[in-house]
C-alpha cells in the first residue's frame, strides 16, 4: 500500500479524495447489505429474496478492497488513476503498467464476486 500519495501501477492509483469516496460507498453498501438482510427476515419474505443480497455484498466487497488498497477498480479497468481533485484522471501511458493495473483490478473484482457469493449463500442456507 501506498502511503506517499504516488500513482505504483498495481498498488496504488487514487489520492485521498477518491480513498474517501471508496470508503463512503463500503459503508453505504455494507450497510444497505445489513438493512436488506434485516427486511428480509422481519418479513419472512421467500427465500429466494435473499440471492437479492448478492449485489449489495459484491458491492461492499469490492468497495472495501478498494478502500483498503487505495486502488480504484474502475481506474484499473480503464488505465488512469487520480491523486487530486474527484472527476480528474491521468492516462496511464506505459502498457506494462496498464497490465499490472488491469490484473489488480480483477482480481479485486473476482475477490469481491467470491465474498458476495460466500455471503448470500451463508444468509440463504441460515433457518431465519
Amino acid at each position: 500500500m501506498n502511503s506517499g500519495g504516488d500513482y505504483i501501477p498495481g498498488t496504488c492509483n487514487i489520492g485521498p479524495a477518491e480513498i474517501k469516496a471508496r470508503r463512503n460507498v463500503a459503508y453505504i453498501s455494507a450497510l444497505l447489505s445489513i438493512v436488506l438482510i434485516i427486511l428480509l427476515i422481519v418479513l419472512h419474505a421467500d427465500k429466494l429474496w435473499r440471492l437479492t443480497l448478492f449485489p449489495l455484498a459484491t458491492s461492499a466487497a469490492i468497495s472495501f478492497q478498494q478502500w483498503y488498497f487505495h486502488f480504484c477498480v474502475n481506474f484499473g479497468l480503464k488505465g488512469v488513476f487520480n491523486f487530486g481533485d474527484i472527476g480528474k484522471t491521468f492516462t496511464v501511458e506505459q502498457k506494462e503498467n496498464f497490465q499490472k493495473d488491469r490484473a489488480k483490478a480483477w482480481k479485486m473484482i473476482i475477490t469481491g464476486i467470491i465474498i458476495g457469493l460466500i455471503t448470500t449463500s451463508v444468509f440463504y442456507i441460515l433457518p431465519l
